[in-house]
């Protein structure tokens, strides 16, 4: 097995409320990114930590064609 994630809930809602902090597509939410541009990351290194490990949860649920379970959490507040 390659790497594997351990997905926490907060996670979900961590990809439809989270923007994208540098690069081409800055401000972008991170469930936003197109997916060539994350296969590019998938290549060539993800950043480290949350933000990487949560752009590499976006690739999967793109490819799984899942983004639909992703979008009701992006209309709702963030309750803290």
């Amino acid at each position: 097995m390659d790497d594997v994630v351990l997905l926490e809930k907060e996670d979900l809602v961590r990809l439809a409320k989270t923007a994208m902090p540098f690069g081409k597509y800055k401000g972008s939410l991170l469930i936003d990114l197109p997916e060539p541009y994350l296969l590019w990351f998938a290549d060539k290194g993800f950043p480290e930590g949350r933000l990487g490990m949560l752009m590499k949860l976006s690739l999967e649920i793109k490819i799984n064609g899942l983004t639909h379970l992703i979008e009701p959490l992006k209309q709702r507040p963030t309750v803290h």
